[in-house]
């Protein structure tokens, strides 16, 4: 058994990607899955395809390789977190469509919540912040808005669990309702100082706590699937939402270490080691992975709209007609115009958190076309990244007293250096330049782009001894190109403050 299954469960399609015993994936399968969008900023998934698409891409991933499941040693899964999945426990069919990550709906009980004087306390707990982009107020609606779902969720007939425990429960055919530590800390009902579900939060939305999935180590015994599924019953070691997954997979390990994956959203963590610094900038406290019981703690910036933006180029407005597209598009735009686009699709993530705000586009003339709309798009997402990390430095030179004041301390004395990028939209030169640019800081892309994969891989390889420990895999990180800033501090100013102004007219508006 030389091999570990990586199940990379995403926003719009399912992956599946086979490591050989040296960590090289050598094969994979992948397949799409409808968005469904209501009504407006909402956005669903049928539980149906999650599982289906993820059923079939193993499989087939296998298949290609020539291998039978024999020779699969352990699976790892990494999956798109606080998207939200309630089931039958008897049939392990879903109750309502899954409620996205990206989903909107419940603004409004986040907004009376706040005004009630509740978020300090979630806060606290948590380390995240009162947003309906969190699982909490939506497992409470759909609690809400399936008849009699409360009711059965009391007598034990429902449950609940982000993607990874709606897999493992489908994998395994109903045999273990769990969850890693690093999934339970999106889901605003998890104590992450306490490393346990929070009865003060459930009780404020009124949820169950008997439809909670048990929480685990990533790296931990999550029972074996089905002998049906592969020809043999495969234990799952490992599960990590899929940022935290790329962050093991960057082999971010030590403390001031950062990420950032670009996917449909982008999302940067910052390791903070052993203490959870808490965000005087809006931004979350999480738990960046857990070992052996022990959390280590991260700060997180997350922006809804990254590669989803260049999708909207394409499937939105029929501009491109491959993503691909938009590389050259940009090259060719018109450097006298400052076309600016806030991808404020689904409202502004961090550090904003405006669930209300929509997109803009600004400094449109008769002029505009493809290439610059495309080249907006684009830099958009390196306005965004930059606005995360001056949010994180900010943070850190505002911790001074505290519990581990002494860490903390040593994070204030390091300045982002280097930033280290993965994730689809991370294969595009040009972005990652304009990235280096904007930030003015070197951006620095790994050999091996599907991070998020091989953390989860990692963590299940680790967990079934075929792969090593946290040391030996960092030395194992391979830089594929640095990126270094180049644009004149001139150029930088300008294109910084018309970033700055188009996000105050956004929110104005």
């Amino acid at each position: 058994m030389t091999h570990i299954l990586a199940i990379d469960q995403g926003t719009t399609s399912s992956r599946a990607i086979l490591f050989d015993a040296g960590m090289k994936p050598i094969t994979s399968a992948q397949e799409e899955f409808p968005q469904h969008y209501p009504d407006s900023g909402w956005v669903e998934h049928d539980a149906g395809d999650l599982w289906s698409t993820t059923a079939a891409t193993c499989r087939a991933a296998i298949e290609k390789a020539g291998i039978t499941g024999a020779e699969v040693a352990a699976i790892g899964i990494t999956n798109q977190r606080e998207t939200t999945v309630v089931w039958d426990r008897h049939t392990g069919r879903a109750i309502h469509r899954a409620i996205v990550w990206q989903d909107r709906r419940t603004a409004d009980t986040c907004a009376r919540l706040r005004e009630a004087g509740h978020e300090e306390m979630v806060s606290a707990r948590t380390g995240l912040l009162l947003d309906p982009y969190f699982s909490g107020t939506k497992l409470a609606w759909i609690l809400d808005n399936v008849e009699g779902a409360r009711e059965r969720a009391r007598a034990g007939d429902l449950l609940f669990g982000t993607v990874d425990s709606f897999l493992i429960w489908k994998l395994t055919g109903g045999r273990v309702h769990a969850t890693d530590a690093t999934n339970a800390a999106r889901t605003l009902l998890y104590d992450i100082r306490k490393g346990r579900w929070s009865r003060t939060i459930c009780d404020l939305l009124d949820i169950p706590m008997e439809m909670l999935p048990e929480v685990r180590d990533s790296a931990d015994d999550y029972g074996t699937t089905r002998a049906d599924l592969f020809g043999r019953e495969i234990p799952i070691l490992g599960v990590a939402g899929d940022q935290q997954a790329a962050t093991v997979g960057q082999a971010c390990f030590q403390p001031g270490m950062l990420k950032s994956t670009y996917g449909t959203g982008c999302f940067a963590l910052l390791n903070t080691g052993e203490t959870p610094v808490v965000s005087q900038n809006r931004l979350l406290t999480t738990i960046a992975y857990q070992l052996d019981g022990q959390p280590t703690y991260a700060l997180e910036g997350s922006i809804f709209v990254a590669g989803a933006v260049v999708q909207w180029l394409r499937d939105g407005l029929g501009l491109i007609r491959e993503a691909r597209e938009t590389q050259p598009l940009a090259e060719k735009a018109d450097q006298h115009q400052e076309v600016v686009l806030v991808p404020a699709f689904t409202g502004l993530g961090a550090p904003y958190w405006r669930p209300d705000c929509r997109g803009a586009i600004f400094g449109l003339t008769r002029g505009t076309g493809p290439a610059e709309m495309a080249r907006a798009a684009l830099e958009s997402v390196g306005f965004q990244t930059r606005d995360l990390l001056e949010a994180m430095r900010a943070d850190w030179a505002a911790q001074t007293t505290g519990d581990g004041a002494a860490e903390v301390a040593t994070l204030r004395d390091i300045e982002v250096a280097t930033l280290r990028v993965d994730g689809g939209m991370s294969a595009s030169d040009w972005t990652m330049q304009f990235l280096a640019d904007i930030l003015d800081a070197p951006v620095d892309r790994p050999e091996v782009l599907e991070t998020t994969a091989l953390g989860a891989a990692w963590l299940a390889g680790m967990r079934a001894g075929l792969y090593p420990g946290q040391e030996e895999f960092a030395k194992g990180w391979a830089l594929e190109r640095r990126f270094e800033p180049r644009m004149d501090a001139e150029a930088r100013a300008r294109k910084r403050d018309a970033w700055a102004r188009a996000i105050k007219a956004t929110m104005s508006f």
